[in-house]
């Protein structure tokens, strides 16, 4: 035998089964989770900043809000607006995890591994969807607390639960595009603070939207986020229905986020794929 054939022999990889693609997702996945609890620190932005965010919109800017529409009991009315805008936030840990793993040459380490390319963003996006489930939990623990409740029955209290983890893979996706595009944290940071606190400011996460400019309530209810939110509000019975000269989305936001979810992942999908592919390409 040839030296050419064995040393093509002795680095030769073994072959992957299509089966252990999902296995192989798994272990990224307990790799992300030990990798948060070895740095506790890292939770912060699911922990504290979910119970400062309600404990500040509640108490601080509630009672000005509720002056200027007594009909809304705001604690019921604002934490759904805090869940929606933290399973938006999923795209930011998905766009910084990602940049973090190129930039130390972490993904360069997977390749060399026996393992599907695929099975490392798989992992890496059922991994941050853990990681800002938890901050949903905290802060519907700590809504319980200040008095925030679910009035409806079990099956809508669950399918609103199960429509923030739905918009929260969408998310995913739009984090995977621009954690593969651009080439520093730095630069994920400055872009996702200039584009996710805008959408969801400029929504009905926080204030109701009848009260905005005629063009700004326009972009608020045409807003994905606010669909989202308007279909807690209505599924957990914290707030009323949209009324007759609401915008499409939030007259009917069950359907509307579902579409939303499906639309905005097709779109971002091909995007995210092609970017990750180039940037773990040689």
């Amino acid at each position: 035998m040839s030296t050419t054939s064995l040393t093509s022999q002795l680095v030769e990889r073994p072959p992957i089964h299509p089966t252990n693609v999902w296995q192989q997702a798994w272990i990224m996945v307990k790799r992300n989770m030990i990798h948060t609890r070895r740095m506790p620190e890292m939770l912060s932005d699911v922990t504290i900043q979910p119970i400062m965010f309600v404990v500040l919109f509640a108490y601080v800017f509630g009672p000005a809000i509720s002056a200027g529409n007594p009909a809304i009991n705001y604690k019921q009315y604002l934490l759904p607006g805090i869940m929606g805008q933290t399973i938006v936030f999923t795209a930011f840990i998905v766009a910084t995890g990602i940049t973090a793993d190129i930039e130390k040459g972490i993904i360069d380490r997977f390749r060399s591994l026996p393992i599907r390319r695929s099975a490392v963003l798989i992992g890496r996006s059922i991994a941050s969807l853990l990681h800002s489930s938890i901050g949903i939990v905290v802060m519907a623990l700590t809504g319980v607390i200040i008095g925030w409740r679910i009035t409806t029955s079990v099956w809508e209290g669950t399918l609103g639960f199960l429509l923030v983890l739905v918009f929260g893979f969408a998310m995913i996706w739009f984090g995977v595009m621009i954690g593969s595009w651009l080439r520093s944290v730095e630069a994920v940071n400055g872009f996702m603070f200039s584009v996710l606190f805008p959408l969801t400011f400029v929504s009905n996460a926080f204030v109701p939207t009848e009260a905005m400019q005629p063009w700004l309530r326009t972009i608020a209810e045409w807003n994905p986020i606010s669909s989202l939110i308007q279909a807690m509000r209505v599924l957990w019975g914290n707030g009323p229905a949209a009324g007759a000269d609401a915008a499409l989305p939030l007259r009917y936001p069950e359907l509307s986020t579902l579409i939303w979810a499906v639309v905005l992942t097709l779109l971002f999908m091909p995007f995210a794929l092609r970017n990750y592919a180039r940037r773990t390409t040689d």
